[in-house]
């Protein structure tokens, strides 16, 4: 039996904001044409999305903010925040959407029922407990981990995020939670949104010291990435992990439109391929970010590619 999932079907496709805008919704079928192609239904099982209840909102998200949600989701006019995240008719199922499908996949990960699980249309990492942010009406990233800790009472949770914006609003929401592993590789924030994660935040608290950051400078390559990447390792291996999330944002490509950096599919693939072989042998990878169409559809099939093989 395939151990490999990846959730595909238009319910997931719906989390978007237009075909002019650079989060749009033709994203994820970009990503399905490039996995058909490479015939990767050999290795990978499809599932479907899954929904979820607006009560699991709250295991990340304040009830002020889910409520503001649900409002502007009846209308869909304006903005979630200060004006990065539109919103839209029905954007609280968009989102319902991906809480629920990355939910469906970390029980399914928890059972055993498979040892992977790829959602390309999730990973929105900058939203904070009680507002959107920077294409983010949710926290899915948040939510997971929160599910983790309380139903299945996961006490070690590994988040790496390779996106080229710093994945925020998982890190100052579990800043001083030493139960989150943090490794965060980004795009300095001097040069890039949201100009946080420099290499001094490390956690608060009981936390000191249980995350990473590491900001690159502007067209940093595989080849600079490479001789970080092992002091990431060495960090991750000093705690006992028991499920790892990578954040797996293709905007950290080279020619991405609104970013600067300059790595290429096999650093995503090198990244994912070292994270399957953590003891847990839990991998929950989310798609996050990336702009340029070619770029994710190639960059999210080489790491699978890689993890089939």
């Amino acid at each position: 039996m395939k151990r490999n999932f990846v959730y595909l079907g238009p319910e997931l496709a719906r989390y978007g904001f237009g075909a002019s805008h650079p989060f749009g919704t033709d994203r994820m079928a970009r990503f399905e044409q490039d996995f058909e192609k490479r015939n990767l239904r050999r290795h990978w099982r499809l599932m479907p999305p899954a929904s979820t209840t607006v009560d699991k909102l709250s295991l990340f998200h304040s009830t002020d903010y889910i409520e503001r949600l649900q409002r502007k989701s009846i209308g869909g006019e304006g903005f979630l925040d200060e004006g990065d995240t539109p919103a839209f008719p029905g954007i609280l199922e968009a989102s319902l959407t991906v809480a629920g499908t990355v939910l469906d996949a970390s029980d399914r990960l928890m059972s055993g029922e498979c040892q992977r699980a790829f959602i390309p249309i999730a990973g929105l990492h900058h939203a904070r407990r009680d507002g959107a942010a920077g294409f983010c009406a949710i926290n899915d990233c948040g939510i997971a981990i929160e599910h983790l800790k309380h139903h299945h009472g996961l006490r070690h949770i590994a988040y790496v995020d390779i996106d080229a914006h710093h994945g925020d609003g998982v890190f100052y929401a579990f800043e001083d939670d030493p139960g989150v592993i943090f490794v965060d590789f980004h795009e300095d924030g001097r040069y890039l949104y949201p100009g946080t994660g420099a290499a001094s935040e490390s956690g608060k608290g009981a936390a000191k010291n249980c995350k990473l950051n590491v900001p690159l400078p502007p067209e940093a390559d595989d080849a600079l990435f490479a001789k970080l990447w092992p002091a990431a390792e060495r960090f991750l291996h000093q705690f006992e992990v028991e499920f790892c999330i990578l954040q797996a944002g293709a905007d950290s490509i080279g020619e991405d439109p609104i970013t600067h950096l300059n790595l290429s599919p096999q650093t995503h693939a090198m990244v994912a391929t070292a994270l399957a072989k953590l003891s847990c042998e839990r991998l929950l990878i989310l798609g996050g970010g990336g702009y340029n169409r070619d770029n994710l559809a190639r960059t999210w099939n080489t790491m699978l590619q890689a993890l089939s093989d």
